[in-house]
């Protein structure tokens, strides 16, 4: 029988290490030209919304085939799709339903840039942003790193207060909340901006030497989320789908800036194809734009949890 799983069947502090897990797997397939991820895809239907597919899998000996749809219609709910084929046997290996998955994927993805371009040692995260994005982000940070503590900003100071007393109670570190976004990231280690704002709500002056920054929000020439100065004073700066980057409606928002010559591809700092951190003093900028297909990735790797 093909397994189904809805959102209440993903909880569990250990999804967060296997997502992790299969998205290193994943970007060394990447850099091995073994993974299967094209942009995503959008069917609009006029003064409704779009329909965005992302279809990936990754080749070798255990092939994996499938695919993700999500929609854009306006409406209090919003319902994701996920399904999973071995490729070798042409079975289905389940299928996946909800949001949480695409942002437990997401969240893994920062984990592994993380893991990859952070100090080693790094201790202290800032984070802009107290919704979903910002909850798996710290929580894929707390799974890559040994953190003491965390302070969190968010424009809603119920949310803020409410997202660090569910975050203390989750990871066993300090969170508190922050009056500014400068505040929350004031001599941070790691920073995660998740926000939805289309201005920047960070610059370089409130970073210290040698941070890792990931930015999850708007990254466009309509809006971004961080001050430009940041990648002028990043010694790396990386993202998971350098061909995504390029797909946007909009130009991303490096582009013009002098920067984006210098973006790297996550999966080819992972596999030791190009320099990432080099000194205690770099700092470091990871670009999440959801490298696509990568859903499947993660749903084969909870699938055979079950």
């Amino acid at each position: 029988m093909t397994k189904i799983l809805k959102d209440e069947d993903l909880v569990g502090s250990a999804l967060m290490a296997v997502a992790i897990d299969a998205l290193e797997t994943a970007f060394l397939a990447r850099a091995g030209n073994r993974l299967i991820s094209p942009p995503r895809h959008h069917v609009s239907f006029p003064d409704r919304g779009d329909l965005v597919f992302t279809v990936g899998g990754i080749l070798g000996d255990t092939p994996l085939a499938g695919f993700r749809v999500y929609e854009t219609f306006d409406g209090a709910e919003h319902s994701q799709i996920v399904a999973v084929w071995s490729a070798d046997n042409a079975k289905l290996k389940g299928i996946v339903l909800g949001e949480r998955l695409g942002n437990l994927r997401t969240g893994a993805i920062g984990g592994v840039a993380i893991r990859h371009l952070s100090a080693p040692d790094a201790r202290i995260v800032g984070i802009v942003g107290s919704g979903a994005q910002a909850r798996t982000q710290l929580a894929a940070a707390a799974a890559v790193r040994k953190l003491d503590r965390a302070r969190v900003f968010s424009r809603d100071e119920k949310s803020c207060a409410a997202f660090a007393a569910e975050m203390q109670q989750a990871f066993d570190i300090e969170v508190e909340p922050a009056g500014s976004a400068s505040e929350a990231v004031d001599g941070a280690d790691i920073v995660i901006c998740a926000t939805t704002s289309q201005m920047p709500v960070i610059h370089a002056r409130d970073l210290k030497p040698g941070v890792h920054v990931n930015t999850v929000g708007p990254k466009t020439h309509e809006g971004y989320e961080l001050g430009l100065d940041i990648a002028d004073v990043a010694a790396v700066i990386a993202t998971d789908s350098p061909e995504q980057t390029r797909a946007y409606a909009s130009p991303f928002f490096l582009t013009g800036s002098g920067n984006e010559h210098r973006m790297a591809d996550l999966a080819d700092i992972i596999a030791g194809k190009v320099a990432g951190r080099g000194s205690p003093e770099d700092t470091t900028l990871f670009c999440s734009v959801g490298l696509a297909g990568t859903e499947v990735v993660v749903a084969s790797a909870i699938l055979d949890m079950q």
